[in-house]
Protein backbone atom coordinates (compact mmCIF):
# COMPACT_ATOMS: atom_id res chain seq x y z
CA UNK A 1 0.00 0.00 0.00
CA UNK A 2 2.96 2.25 0.69
CA UNK A 3 4.42 1.84 -2.62
CA UNK A 4 0.98 2.68 -4.37
CA UNK A 5 1.03 5.85 -1.96
CA UNK A 6 4.06 6.90 -3.15
CA UNK A 7 3.48 6.05 -6.57
CA UNK A 8 0.32 8.27 -6.45
CA UNK A 9 2.23 11.00 -4.78
CA UNK A 10 4.80 11.07 -7.67
CA UNK A 11 2.62 11.82 -10.34
CA UNK A 12 0.52 14.00 -8.43
CA UNK A 13 3.99 15.88 -8.13
CA UNK A 14 5.03 15.38 -11.70
CA UNK A 15 1.76 17.32 -12.87
CA UNK A 16 1.78 20.19 -10.40
CA UNK A 17 5.50 20.54 -11.33
CA UNK A 18 4.39 21.05 -14.92
CA UNK A 19 1.31 23.26 -14.76
CA UNK A 20 3.88 25.53 -12.04
CA UNK A 21 6.88 24.98 -15.67
CA UNK A 22 4.09 26.20 -17.65
CA UNK A 23 3.89 29.11 -16.09
CA UNK A 24 7.47 29.70 -14.83
CA UNK A 25 7.83 29.42 -19.14
CA UNK A 26 5.50 32.31 -19.96
CA UNK A 27 6.36 34.92 -17.64
CA UNK A 28 10.00 33.96 -18.68
CA UNK A 29 9.08 34.67 -22.16
CA UNK A 30 6.82 37.54 -21.85
CA UNK A 31 10.17 39.38 -19.75
CA UNK A 32 12.69 38.20 -22.63
CA UNK A 33 10.25 39.94 -25.19
CA UNK A 34 10.67 43.20 -22.96
CA UNK A 35 14.13 42.79 -22.53
CA UNK A 36 14.88 41.98 -26.27
CA UNK A 37 13.71 44.53 -29.09
CA UNK A 38 14.79 42.27 -32.42
CA UNK A 39 12.55 38.88 -30.54
CA UNK A 40 9.77 41.50 -29.77
CA UNK A 41 9.44 43.09 -32.98
CA UNK A 42 9.77 39.37 -34.62
CA UNK A 43 6.78 38.42 -32.17
CA UNK A 44 4.42 41.17 -33.83
CA UNK A 45 4.25 39.54 -37.22
CA UNK A 46 2.73 36.08 -35.64
CA UNK A 47 0.78 37.80 -32.52
CA UNK A 48 -2.43 39.32 -31.64
CA UNK A 49 -3.81 42.68 -31.29
CA UNK A 50 -6.62 44.32 -29.30
CA UNK A 51 -7.94 47.59 -31.10
CA UNK A 52 -8.26 50.94 -29.44
CA UNK A 53 -8.91 54.16 -30.68
CA UNK A 54 -8.33 57.45 -28.12
CA UNK A 55 -7.89 54.89 -25.71
CA UNK A 56 -11.66 53.07 -26.25
CA UNK A 57 -11.17 49.53 -26.53
CA UNK A 58 -13.20 47.63 -30.00
CA UNK A 59 -16.22 45.72 -29.56
CA UNK A 60 -18.08 43.60 -31.44
CA UNK A 61 -21.65 42.45 -30.98
CA UNK A 62 -22.53 38.91 -31.59
CA UNK A 63 -26.01 38.25 -30.53
CA UNK A 64 -26.48 39.40 -27.14
CA UNK A 65 -23.38 39.35 -26.20
CA UNK A 66 -20.30 41.62 -26.68
CA UNK A 67 -16.76 39.82 -27.16
CA UNK A 68 -13.63 41.87 -27.69
CA UNK A 69 -11.52 40.34 -31.44
CA UNK A 70 -8.15 39.49 -31.13
CA UNK A 71 -6.95 40.63 -34.50
CA UNK A 72 -4.06 38.23 -36.11
CA UNK A 73 -0.67 40.21 -37.77
CA UNK A 74 -2.25 39.44 -40.47
CA UNK A 75 -5.58 40.95 -40.54
CA UNK A 76 -3.79 44.42 -38.97
CA UNK A 77 -1.72 44.70 -41.87
CA UNK A 78 -5.25 44.28 -43.86
CA UNK A 79 -6.59 47.21 -42.17
CA UNK A 80 -3.77 49.24 -41.79
CA UNK A 81 -3.01 48.98 -45.50
CA UNK A 82 -5.62 51.29 -46.47
CA UNK A 83 -4.22 54.00 -44.21
CA UNK A 84 -0.48 55.51 -44.79
CA UNK A 85 2.83 54.11 -43.43
CA UNK A 86 1.57 50.57 -42.15
CA UNK A 87 4.42 49.45 -40.69
CA UNK A 88 4.95 52.42 -38.16
CA UNK A 89 1.60 51.67 -36.40
CA UNK A 90 2.30 47.97 -35.53
CA UNK A 91 5.58 49.64 -33.93
CA UNK A 92 3.22 51.65 -31.72
CA UNK A 93 1.84 48.82 -30.61
CA UNK A 94 2.26 47.81 -26.65
CA UNK A 95 2.71 44.10 -25.03
CA UNK A 96 0.13 43.15 -22.63
CA UNK A 97 0.21 39.62 -22.32
CA UNK A 98 0.87 35.62 -23.76
CA UNK A 99 -1.47 32.80 -24.32
CA UNK A 100 0.05 29.33 -22.82
CA UNK A 101 0.78 28.69 -26.09
CA UNK A 102 3.59 31.63 -26.11
CA UNK A 103 1.46 33.56 -29.00
CA UNK A 104 1.67 37.35 -27.64
CA UNK A 105 -0.70 39.88 -27.73
CA UNK A 106 -0.45 43.66 -28.09
CA UNK A 107 -2.85 46.65 -27.67
CA UNK A 108 -2.17 49.31 -30.65
CA UNK A 109 -3.98 52.50 -30.57
CA UNK A 110 -5.40 53.54 -33.72
CA UNK A 111 -6.34 57.18 -32.35
CA UNK A 112 -5.17 59.43 -35.46
CA UNK A 113 -6.82 57.53 -37.76
CA UNK A 114 -10.60 57.71 -38.82
CA UNK A 115 -12.64 55.51 -36.65
CA UNK A 116 -15.47 54.87 -39.29
CA UNK A 117 -13.48 53.35 -41.82
CA UNK A 118 -12.09 50.80 -38.82
CA UNK A 119 -15.90 50.47 -37.39
CA UNK A 120 -17.10 49.86 -40.87
CA UNK A 121 -14.17 47.32 -42.06
CA UNK A 122 -14.19 45.41 -38.77
CA UNK A 123 -18.04 45.42 -38.52
CA UNK A 124 -17.76 46.83 -34.73
CA UNK A 125 -17.64 50.20 -32.57
CA UNK A 126 -15.11 51.64 -30.06
CA UNK A 127 -16.65 51.55 -27.00
CA UNK A 128 -16.03 53.92 -23.49
CA UNK A 129 -14.24 51.72 -21.63
CA UNK A 130 -16.02 52.19 -18.05
CA UNK A 131 -19.03 50.86 -20.71
CA UNK A 132 -17.48 48.33 -21.55
CA UNK A 133 -16.62 46.70 -18.59
CA UNK A 134 -20.27 46.19 -18.00
CA UNK A 135 -21.14 44.41 -21.01
CA UNK A 136 -18.16 42.24 -21.37
CA UNK A 137 -16.98 38.92 -19.15
CA UNK A 138 -14.30 38.92 -16.78
CA UNK A 139 -12.11 36.93 -19.19
CA UNK A 140 -11.05 40.01 -21.19
CA UNK A 141 -11.42 42.97 -18.71
CA UNK A 142 -8.43 42.93 -17.23
CA UNK A 143 -6.19 42.73 -20.11
CA UNK A 144 -8.50 45.82 -21.48
CA UNK A 145 -7.59 47.45 -18.04
CA UNK A 146 -3.84 46.86 -18.46
CA UNK A 147 -3.98 48.04 -22.36
CA UNK A 148 -5.58 51.16 -21.89
CA UNK A 149 -3.40 52.09 -18.13
CA UNK A 150 -0.41 51.28 -20.54
CA UNK A 151 -1.36 52.76 -23.92
CA UNK A 152 -2.41 56.34 -21.87
CA UNK A 153 0.95 55.86 -19.85
CA UNK A 154 2.92 56.23 -23.20
CA UNK A 155 0.50 58.81 -24.23
CA UNK A 156 1.48 60.89 -21.68
CA UNK A 157 5.06 60.56 -20.73
CA UNK A 158 6.69 60.94 -24.45
CA UNK A 159 9.17 63.76 -23.26
CA UNK A 160 11.35 63.33 -20.72
CA UNK A 161 10.51 65.64 -17.66
CA UNK A 162 14.68 66.46 -16.95
CA UNK A 163 15.17 67.39 -20.70
CA UNK A 164 12.36 68.04 -22.08
CA UNK A 165 13.08 66.55 -24.67
CA UNK A 166 11.28 63.50 -26.47
CA UNK A 167 11.39 59.87 -25.09
CA UNK A 168 11.83 57.09 -26.99
CA UNK A 169 9.57 53.87 -25.97
CA UNK A 170 11.23 50.14 -26.55
CA UNK A 171 9.21 47.64 -28.89
CA UNK A 172 7.45 45.88 -26.24
CA UNK A 173 6.18 49.27 -24.48
CA UNK A 174 7.58 48.20 -20.94
CA UNK A 175 10.11 51.19 -20.93
CA UNK A 176 10.85 55.04 -22.53
CA UNK A 177 14.13 56.05 -22.70
CA UNK A 178 15.81 59.88 -23.00
CA UNK A 179 18.84 59.46 -25.13
CA UNK A 180 19.73 62.80 -24.27
CA UNK A 181 20.09 62.38 -20.47
CA UNK A 182 20.02 58.67 -20.18
CA UNK A 183 17.15 58.31 -17.76
CA UNK A 184 14.45 55.57 -18.58
CA UNK A 185 10.90 55.56 -17.27
CA UNK A 186 8.81 52.62 -16.24
CA UNK A 187 5.15 52.97 -16.07
CA UNK A 188 3.95 52.91 -12.71
CA UNK A 189 0.31 52.44 -10.54
CA UNK A 190 -0.79 54.33 -7.73
CA UNK A 191 -1.71 52.52 -4.46
CA UNK A 192 -5.92 53.63 -3.78
CA UNK A 193 -7.25 52.00 -0.59
CA UNK A 194 -11.18 51.15 -1.40
CA UNK A 195 -12.75 50.32 1.97
CA UNK A 196 -16.45 49.13 2.18
CA UNK A 197 -17.25 50.64 6.07
CA UNK A 198 -19.99 48.86 7.80
CA UNK A 199 -21.34 48.97 11.47
CA UNK A 200 -22.41 45.09 11.58
CA UNK A 201 -25.77 45.52 10.12
CA UNK A 202 -25.13 48.15 7.80
CA UNK A 203 -23.04 48.72 5.47
CA UNK A 204 -22.21 52.31 4.05
CA UNK A 205 -21.73 53.69 0.08
CA UNK A 206 -21.00 57.07 -1.21
CA UNK A 207 -21.53 58.33 -4.74
CA UNK A 208 -19.86 61.71 -6.65
CA UNK A 209 -21.27 64.33 -8.57
CA UNK A 210 -19.34 62.43 -11.83
CA UNK A 211 -21.37 59.09 -11.23
CA UNK A 212 -24.06 57.65 -13.34
CA UNK A 213 -27.31 58.24 -11.74
CA UNK A 214 -28.12 55.73 -9.07
CA UNK A 215 -24.63 54.16 -8.34
CA UNK A 216 -23.25 54.13 -4.80
CA UNK A 217 -19.98 52.17 -4.50
CA UNK A 218 -17.77 51.93 -1.56
CA UNK A 219 -15.36 54.84 -0.04
CA UNK A 220 -11.89 55.07 -2.30
CA UNK A 221 -9.23 57.44 -1.99
CA UNK A 222 -4.94 57.64 -2.88
CA UNK A 223 -2.87 56.29 -0.17
CA UNK A 224 -0.61 59.29 0.81
CA UNK A 225 3.42 59.67 0.55
CA UNK A 226 4.51 57.96 3.65
CA UNK A 227 1.29 56.03 4.65
CA UNK A 228 0.90 52.43 5.00
CA UNK A 229 -2.82 50.95 4.16
CA UNK A 230 -4.05 50.64 7.41
CA UNK A 231 -3.16 54.77 8.21
CA UNK A 232 -4.48 55.39 4.87
CA UNK A 233 -7.81 53.58 4.94
CA UNK A 234 -8.19 55.43 9.02
CA UNK A 235 -7.67 58.91 6.86
CA UNK A 236 -10.33 58.67 4.10
CA UNK A 237 -13.04 57.62 6.69
CA UNK A 238 -12.57 60.03 9.08
CA UNK A 239 -11.79 62.73 6.09
CA UNK A 240 -14.97 61.75 3.82
CA UNK A 241 -17.53 60.37 6.34
CA UNK A 242 -16.52 61.74 9.20
CA UNK A 243 -16.21 58.37 11.44
CA UNK A 244 -13.74 56.76 13.23
CA UNK A 245 -12.66 52.69 12.08
CA UNK A 246 -12.22 50.68 15.14
CA UNK A 247 -11.26 47.47 13.09
CA UNK A 248 -10.04 46.73 9.87
CA UNK A 249 -8.81 43.49 7.81
CA UNK A 250 -8.10 42.94 3.93
CA UNK A 251 -9.56 41.56 1.42
CA UNK A 252 -8.23 41.62 -2.41
CA UNK A 253 -6.20 43.95 -4.76
CA UNK A 254 -7.04 44.62 -8.25
CA UNK A 255 -5.56 46.81 -11.12
CA UNK A 256 -8.03 49.55 -12.46
CA UNK A 257 -7.42 51.51 -15.21
CA UNK A 258 -9.46 54.74 -14.00
CA UNK A 259 -8.48 57.81 -13.59
CA UNK A 260 -4.88 56.51 -14.54
CA UNK A 261 -3.69 53.42 -14.06
CA UNK A 262 -4.00 52.14 -9.82
CA UNK A 263 -3.60 49.56 -7.39
CA UNK A 264 -6.99 49.05 -5.83
CA UNK A 265 -6.24 48.24 -2.24
CA UNK A 266 -9.64 46.61 -0.94
CA UNK A 267 -10.34 46.74 2.51
CA UNK A 268 -13.63 45.88 4.99
CA UNK A 269 -13.45 48.38 8.00
CA UNK A 270 -15.44 48.35 11.23
CA UNK A 271 -16.77 51.41 13.49
CA UNK A 272 -18.75 51.58 16.53
CA UNK A 273 -22.08 51.33 15.77
CA UNK A 274 -23.19 53.75 18.49
CA UNK A 275 -20.87 56.35 16.52
CA UNK A 276 -22.40 55.75 13.02
CA UNK A 277 -23.52 59.37 12.40
CA UNK A 278 -22.46 60.38 9.31
CA UNK A 279 -20.36 63.96 8.65
CA UNK A 280 -20.41 63.98 4.86
CA UNK A 281 -17.41 65.74 3.15
CA UNK A 282 -19.77 67.15 0.33
CA UNK A 283 -16.32 68.36 -1.44
CA UNK A 284 -15.66 65.08 -2.36
CA UNK A 285 -18.75 63.54 -2.13
CA UNK A 286 -22.94 63.91 -3.26
CA UNK A 287 -24.21 61.72 -1.01
CA UNK A 288 -22.92 58.87 1.47
CA UNK A 289 -25.55 56.68 3.73
CA UNK A 290 -25.97 53.21 5.26
CA UNK A 291 -27.99 50.40 3.20
CA UNK A 292 -29.26 47.43 5.15
CA UNK A 293 -29.15 44.33 3.77
CA UNK A 294 -32.52 43.68 1.96
CA UNK A 295 -31.31 47.27 -0.07
CA UNK A 296 -28.04 45.85 -0.71
CA UNK A 297 -29.36 42.45 -2.15
CA UNK A 298 -31.75 43.87 -4.30
CA UNK A 299 -29.11 46.30 -5.26
CA UNK A 300 -26.71 43.66 -6.86
CA UNK A 301 -29.78 42.56 -9.02
CA UNK A 302 -30.68 46.10 -10.39
CA UNK A 303 -28.86 46.79 -13.75
CA UNK A 304 -28.26 50.48 -14.46
CA UNK A 305 -31.02 50.33 -17.41
CA UNK A 306 -33.46 49.46 -14.68
CA UNK A 307 -32.66 52.06 -12.10
CA UNK A 308 -34.64 54.93 -13.14
CA UNK A 309 -38.61 55.30 -11.90
CA UNK A 310 -41.41 57.11 -13.14
CA UNK A 311 -40.65 60.24 -11.44
CA UNK A 312 -37.54 60.48 -12.18
CA UNK A 313 -35.56 59.50 -9.20
CA UNK A 314 -33.32 56.53 -9.89
CA UNK A 315 -33.19 53.17 -7.45
CA UNK A 316 -29.58 52.43 -5.45
CA UNK A 317 -27.26 49.70 -8.33
CA UNK A 318 -23.41 48.92 -7.71
CA UNK A 319 -20.60 48.82 -9.73
CA UNK A 320 -19.92 45.56 -12.34
CA UNK A 321 -18.91 42.17 -11.08
CA UNK A 322 -15.67 42.94 -12.48
CA UNK A 323 -15.11 46.03 -9.95
CA UNK A 324 -13.25 45.23 -6.92
CA UNK A 325 -15.97 47.50 -4.94
CA UNK A 326 -18.78 44.83 -5.99
CA UNK A 327 -16.50 41.93 -4.75
CA UNK A 328 -16.33 44.21 -1.42
CA UNK A 329 -20.38 44.13 -1.06
CA UNK A 330 -20.77 40.47 -2.24
CA UNK A 331 -18.40 39.76 0.62
CA UNK A 332 -20.18 41.95 3.00
CA UNK A 333 -23.50 39.89 2.00
CA UNK A 334 -21.81 36.58 2.74
CA UNK A 335 -20.67 37.47 6.19
CA UNK A 336 -23.95 38.99 7.19
CA UNK A 337 -26.30 35.86 5.94
CA UNK A 338 -23.75 33.42 8.20
CA UNK A 339 -24.26 35.38 10.94
CA UNK A 340 -27.68 35.09 10.88
CA UNK A 341 -27.77 31.25 9.44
Amino acid sequence: MAAVYQALHRRVSSLVCRLHSTYVRKMRYLNQLKEDDSLCRQAQTSGTFYLFHNLSPFLQKVGKKYLVPQLSAAEMKGILEKFQEAEQWIEKSVLIGCSDEHRPCFALDLGALDKSVIESELQGSFTDLRKALFVLDGKDSPLLALAQSLLRWHDSHQYCSKTGQPTQKNPAGSKRVCHASGVTYYPQMSPVVITLVSNRSRCLLVRQPSFPPGMFTALSGFCDLGENVEEAVRREVAEEVGLEVESLRYSASQHWPFPSSSLMIACHALVGAQRAEISMDTLELEEARWFGMEEIVEGLKREPSSSKQDDGSFLPWFPPKQAIAHQLICEWVQQQTAQTA
